[in-house]
């Protein structure tokens, strides 16, 4: 049977995470490629709920708007000047309509919580028919946490411990409190209005309820996780990096198992929402962001960066730099090249070594092979870009578009300067300056006639390496041809000589 759905689920994110030492909120903090919230969001999400809402206070309206643009359906909750996580929570179920139910109590910024762990937790927590259950973990040292009190037969949760307050013998327990809870909703809503900040740090405290159900009869379960990191909280950014790291560990794994080469883990960060098709090969020093999509059999790397960019089945991308670009199956790109954002390379075609592109859609079969500028531009298919060629797109008010046809021959060193358009089957000769449109199948040149000016060098770099240089050439190239004049004229006296005799 599958786990039952909590009636909600209540993000606490209120926090100012001063030991983040930032001016960023630190649930807006990134690892995998989400914010710390938005993992908390989407597991929350996971579990199916009835409502769910986040409780927000530090830089309320920078995270309201982070949450408005990632995970819209949220409700938004506002914790008041009165502290403590009681009353976080108290502030979050004025926004729940539910009377009775299942509500689930996490946090914004322990983002390698799973889904189906919460699952796991409500369905506990109903066969139990618990008026709490809290999550906990194992661990070989439990220093600085609080710790879980069972009774004699384990069954029951009597307390938990902070660890400044604990006795010897309750410090050697090394199971832990996570801070996550399954509360019966009707029991909750109770329990806080029954809370007081009437302690030493003037706090509404989330464990009193805990005693509070067990004084009116409810019985307080536990589930242990086996996975200590799923429920580790990011405090400061040692911690953002370590669980930065473990989770990236996590995704590597995954897209290995599901049939993806990694050669070289260590080298290889993949963000949570990317997907790679099976047989992909992910070489050494690759980094892939956001929603980045690898096709089958595709190859990537080494040393490559690709963000929210769609890679298809075949293609390869070698040592290069790609933003919301798409590369089209069997293509080829690299090495050394950069793809900004709105390129689209079609089938088989080839962005090659130290190319730029921008906006640019590249057919299928074209190429682009060396040290060139593609910007604003439509390339149609099989045609071929010579190397250094130039897409001049910006006057320097406005940006203007280049139409180049199929099976056209841009000749080396061309420049494009748009607006302008290239017929099908058209060329354009090696330094050719296109300013204005060329018709299908017509040859396109510009250069004029070759002309040298003689001892330019001698005259205008007098004292020069150039200048000696040159010199040098030119006396060798004097005596060479005095030479074969000299030859040839006792060739010719030797036969005359002969003749003679003859």
């Amino acid at each position: 049977m599958e786990n039952p759905a909590p009636a909600a689920v209540v993000v606490l994110a209120a926090g100012a995470g001063t030991r983040m030492r930032s001016r960023t909120p630190k649930v807006l903090h990134e690892i995998g490629g989400r914010s710390l919230l938005v993992h908390a969001v989407t597991a929350a999400e996971g579990t199916g709920p009835g409502e769910l809402v986040v409780v927000l206070r530090h830089e309320r309206d920078r995270v309201a708007a982070h949450l408005a643009d990632h995970a819209p359906e949220v409700t938004v909750a506002d914790q008041d000047e009165v502290p403590g996580t009681g009353r976080a929570v108290q502030c979050g179920l004025e926004k729940v309509a539910a009377a009775t139910g299942t509500v689930l109590v996490t946090y914004g910024d322990v983002p390698l919580l799973e889904a189906g762990t919460l699952r796991e937790l409500v369905a506990a927590h109903e066969q139990a028919g618990a008026a709490v259950t809290v999550l906990t973990a194992k661990v070989p040292d439990p220093t600085g946490y609080g710790r879980i009190l069972r009774s004699q037969d384990g069954a029951e949760v009597l307390g938990i411990v902070e660890h400044k307050d604990a006795t010897e013998e309750q410090r050697g327990i090394d199971e832990i409190n996570s801070g996550i809870y399954a509360f019966d909703l009707a029991v909750l809503r109770d329990a806080l209005g029954r809370i007081t900040t009437d302690n030493a740090q003037g706090e509404m405290y989330l464990t009193d309820v805990l005693a509070i159900a067990r004084e009116d009869g409810g019985s307080v379960r536990a589930l242990v996780t086996s996975d200590l990191m799923m429920v580790e909280g990011v405090n400061d950014r040692v911690q953002l990096a370590q669980l930065g790291a473990e989770m990236n560990r996590r995704i590597l794994e995954r897209h290995m198992r599901a049939g993806v080469t990694i050669v070289d883990p260590a080298t290889t960060w993949i963000d949570a929402d990317v997907t790679i098709g099976q047989d992909a090969i992910i070489r050494p020093g690759v980094q892939l962001h956001g929603a980045t999509d690898v096709g089958e059999d595709a190859e990537i790397g080494p040393d490559t960066t690709l963000r929210d960019t769609e890679v298809g089945a075949g293609a390869s991308v070698l040592r290069s730099h790609a933003v919301l670009a798409e590369i089209g199956p069997g293509a080829t790109v690299g090495p050394f090249s950069y793809l900004r954002a709105g390129t689209s390379l079609g089938a088989k075609g080839k962005i090659g070594g130290f190319v730029e592109t921008k906006n640019a859609r590249i057919g299928e079969g074209a190429k682009v092979p060396h040290l060139s500028y593609v910007g604003d531009a439509e390339i149609g298919e099989g045609t071929n870009i010579g190397a250094a060629t130039i897409f001049a797109n910006y006057d320097g008010v406005e940006k203007h578009r280049t139409t180049v046809g199929r099976h056209v021959r841009v000749g080396s060193d061309s420049v494009l300067v748009a607006p302008v358009t290239i017929g099908d089957g058209a060329a354009t000769g090696a330094g050719t300056t296109v300013r204005k449109d060329v018709p299908p199948g017509a040859l396109a040149v510009n250069a004029g006639s070759q002309r040298n000016v003689e001892g330019w060098t001698l005259r205008r770099r007098a004292g020069t390496a150039a200048e000696a240089a040159a010199r040098a050439a030119l006396d060798g190239a004097d005596a060479s041809a005095a030479d074969a004049a000299s030859g040839t004229a006792e060739g010719h006296s030797d036969d005359s000589k002969e003749q003679g005799q003859r």
